[in-house]
């Protein structure tokens, strides 16, 4: 008997886009090497090379060329959920149950109230349970986001600029229950962040995008160096690497 053939969270090939016939192509021919549960890849690059054009892509919003093979996906935007009377308690256990469908999605079981409850308090977000969503600063509603996709256990999470709205603290933190989230799920992670230093601690590998094309993909202290940043970015930097193995990137110059 041959062995089960492996088949990966998500597969992206050859992907093609733009916003009609007569635009300029926003993607071109973007493959990605194959990413399986439990991994994190991290989109880098400059505003406008098309990373969240990507995400969107790959989620099967926008009509694209090329092949994307995904199951289970779900797609965060950057912009927090908005602002309503429903609590947090209430705001993630609507997203369980949408997960359902017929009567599963209607009742509420206790086994879906220990469900929410331990991913609430596994985020952190216990102190702000029965708070409504109205009562909460927009990165307070992005972590819930973030808890609404996790309760739905994707096996492809797509998450653009998924810290923007947090201050330092509640990135790293946000971070790490990402990381943990992607292992116990698990799934496939794919997030766009601008902090290098973070792409570099917290990502399996890193996606170099480039006026829509595919600059670069590796181990991220292969990719984020002094010529890429150069090239990409258009500054002059140094790329030092840092005790916990990570990187540190100094950018001194930007180029004309």
């Amino acid at each position: 008997m041959s062995a089960p053939v492996h088949a990966p969270a998500i597969r992206v090939r050859g992907i093609d886009f733009s916003y009609g016939r007569a635009q300029d192509p926003v993607l071109t021919g973007i493959t990605l090497p194959d990413m399986d549960a439990g991994t994190i890849t991290s989109l880098i690059g400059p505003n406008g090379a098309g990373k969240s054009t990507l995400l969107r892509c790959i989620a099967g919003l926008e009509k694209c060329g090329g092949d994307v093979a995904t199951d289970r996906v779900l797609y965060l935007p950057q912009d927090p959920p908005p602002a309503s009377s429903l609590t947090v308690f209430e705001s993630v256990m609507v997203a369980r149950q949408q997960a359902f469908k017929g009567l599963c999605g209607l009742r509420v079981t206790s086994a879906a109230l220990r469900d929410v409850s331990e991913v609430i308090e596994v985020l952190g977000l216990g102190p702000l349970a029965a708070r409504t969503m109205a009562q909460l600063s927009g990165g307070q509603r992005q972590l819930v986001s973030f808890a609404q996709a996790v309760i739905r256990r994707p096996s492809a999470l797509l998450l653009d600029e998924p810290t923007s709205a947090l201050d330092l603290r509640n990135q790293l933190l946000l971070l790490d229950r990402i990381r943990q989230a992607a292992k116990d799920i698990p799934a496939a992670v794919i997030m766009t962040v601008h902090d290098l230093g973070q792409v570099a601690r917290f990502s399996d590998q890193v996606v170099v995008l480039s006026c829509g094309r595919v600059h670069s993909v590796g181990d991220p202290r292969d990719v984020i160096t002094q010529d890429m940043l150069r090239e990409v970015y258009g500054v002059n930097a140094t790329v030092y690497s840092t005790a916990d193995g990570g990187i540190a990137v100094e950018a001194s110059q930007a180029l004309s």
